[in-house]
C-alpha cells in the first residue's frame, strides 16, 4: 500500500470484521465518553480542551526531564521559527498550564476540569500500547483536604461499576510531602549506592538524578534489589501520615477495595502524599487502566498561584479491551427505523421526502440510491441492520400506500403515505 498507517497507531471504524479488534468500533467509543462524561459532570467537573503540542519546556518542567515520557518517549520538533514544541505525552500539564494562562483562578472555589483527548507517546507498540493513546482525565485544584483525593478514588471507582468492570485492583501509596520525600530520598540514595553497577543502565542514570525513580523499574535485577530496600512509609512526617490515614479511613467508609503498595510511586515527577493506580489481569503487562494522584507543588512549578491539586487519567483503549474481555455490555449502535428502496426515479424522489421528514421527527432512516435490483437493497437493509423496510414503486405511487416489513419478524404493515410520518413510530415502538 502507499500510504500505511503509522505504526502504533490505529483507526476507530464504524465497524470491525475481526473478533479481537471491536474495541475499535466507533460506537463503542461514543458509548464510553458519554459515560466518563456524564459521571465527569455529576462530580462537579467542568471540560477543557487543549492544544495537542505544547512548548517543550512545559513538560520538562511539568513532567520531570528524568522521567521516561520526557527523555525517551515525547514527539518533539522544531517550527519555522526554531522553537522546540511537543506533541501533549499526557494531560496534566497542559491543564494546569491553560489554568494558568488563562486565568481560571480569579474565580472563587475549587477548579475541576475533565478532558478527552490523544495523547502521543513513542513507545514500543503492543497490546495496550500505543504510539497516539486516548484519555479521559480529571484535574481538582484548589484544595488539600484528603476528601478531594477520597473524591477522585470514588469517580473512578464509579466509572468502573458503571461501565460493569469485574475484578479489578486498587493500588494506593502515600509518596509524602516534601519533607518526607527529603528524607526517604537520602535513605533510598545509600541503600542503592553500593548496588550501582548491578543496577540496569536506566536505573544508574537515576541514582543520581532521581532515585524515587528507580523504584518504578520494571526490570527484573533492579526489583530484586529493591526487595529489602526502606519503604516511603517509613519516613512520611506526622502531616503526611495524617493525611494517609484519613484516606484509607474514607475509602473503608465508602467500601471501595484497595490494597497499601508500599512501592508504587507512579512514573511521573509531579507527585505528592496520595498516588494510586487501577489495574486489570486481563491486560497482562500493560495492565494498568487509570491512575492518579496529588501534585500539591506542580501549578507553583509552572508560574501559578502555589495551589493544591490532584487529579488521574484513564486510558480509554485499555479500558474498552479490559470491557470486552469481561463481556461487559455494550449499547448496540445506532440502526436505521426504515429503509426505504425506490424502483424509479419519481419513487427516489418521494422516499427522500420521506426520509427527510421521518429524520426530522427523529427517526433514523436511510434509502438505497445505487438504482440496483430490490434484492440488492434488501442486502443493504440486512447489512445495516435496519428494523423495517419498504419498496417504492410504481404501484405504491398510484395507490398512495407504502407497505413496511419488519426485517426481524419478518411483521407488516400498510401505511396510506400521508400518515406514514405520523403512525411509523407507534409500530415500530421506537
Amino acid at each position: 500500500m502507499k500510504y500505511p498507517i503509522v505504526k502504533g497507531t490505529f483507526d476507530i471504524l464504524p465497524q470491525e470484521a475481526k473478533q479481537e479488534n471491536l474495541w475499535k468500533e466507533s460506537h463503542r467509543w461514543t458509548y464510553i465518553e458519554q459515560i466518563l462524561r456524564e459521571e465527569a459532570i455529576k462530580y462537579g467537573f467542568r471540560e477543557i480542551r487543549t492544544p495537542i503540542f505544547e512548548y517543550t519546556e512545559l513538560f520538562e518542567r511539568g513532567v520531570g526531564d528524568s522521567s521516561d515520557i520526557v527523555s525517551k518517549e515525547m514527539y518533539t520538533f522544531l517550527d519555522r521559527k526554531g522553537r522546540s514544541l511537543s506533541l501533549r505525552p499526557e494531560g496534566t500539564a497542559p491543564v494546569v498550564r491553560a489554568f494558568i494562562s488563562n486565568h481560571l483562578y480569579q474565580g472563587p472555589g475549587i477548579y475541576k476540569f475533565f478532558y478527552i483527548g490523544s495523547m502521543f507517546r513513542y513507545e514500543r507498540p503492543q497490546a495496550g500500547r500505543y504510539r497516539e493513546l486516548h484519555q479521559f482525565g480529571v484535574e481538582a485544584i484548589g484544595t488539600v483536604h484528603p476528601y478531594q483525593d477520597v473524591e477522585l478514588i470514588d469517580l473512578i471507582y464509579q466509572i468502573y461499576q458503571r461501565l460493569g468492570l469485574k475484578n479489578l485492583s486498587i493500588s494506593i501509596n502515600s509518596v509524602g510531602d516534601s519533607l518526607s520525600r527529603t528524607a526517604y530520598q537520602a535513605a533510598l540514595l545509600s541503600y542503592l549506592t553500593p548496588y550501582k553497577d548491578q543496577l540496569s543502565e536506566d536505573s544508574q542514570i537515576r541514582l543520581n538524578k532521581n532515585v524515587l525513580r528507580i523504584l518504578d523499574s520494571k526490570v527484573d535485577q533492579d526489583q530484586k534489589i529493591l526487595k529489602n530496600a526502606p519503604l516511603i512509609s517509613e519516613y512520611l512526617s506526622k502531616e503526611a501520615k495524617e493525611h494517609f490515614q484519613l484516606v484509607l479511613y474514607e475509602l473503608d467508609q465508602l467500601k471501595i477495595p484497595y490494597q497499601v503498595e508500599p512501592k508504587l510511586v507512579r512514573g511521573l515527577d509531579y507527585y505528592t502524599n496520595t498516588v494510586f493506580e487501577v489495574t486489570s489481569g486481563q491486560l497482562r503487562t500493560q495492565n494498568a487502566i487509570g491512575a492518579g494522584g496529588r501534585y500539591d507543588g506542580l501549578v507553583a512549578d509552572l508560574g501559578g498561584l502555589d495551589l493544591p491539586a490532584t487529579g488521574f487519567a484513564i486510558g480509554i483503549d485499555r479500558l474498552l479491551q479490559t470491557m470486552l474481555k469481561q463481556n461487559a455490555h455494550f449499547p448496540s449502535s445506532l440502526k436505521p427505523d426504515l429503509f426505504l428502496i425506490p424502483m424509479n426515479s419519481q419513487a427516489t424522489q418521494l422516499a427522500f421526502k420521506l426520509i427527510t421528514q421521518l429524520r426530522h421527527k427523529n427517526m433514523a432512516a436511510q434509502m438505497d440510491l445505487s438504482g440496483k435490483k430490490i434484492q440488492y437493497g434488501l442486502q443493504l437493509a440486512n447489512l445495516i441492520q435496519a428494523t423495517a423496510v419498504a419498496v417504492i414503486g410504481d404501484d405504491e405511487i398510484s395507490s398512495g400506500k407504502i407497505t413496511c416489513k419488519k426485517l426481524a419478524t419478518r411483521e407488516s404493515h400498510t401505511f396510506s403515505i400521508q400518515h406514514l410520518i405520523d403512525n411509523l413510530k407507534g409500530w415500530l415502538n421506537v
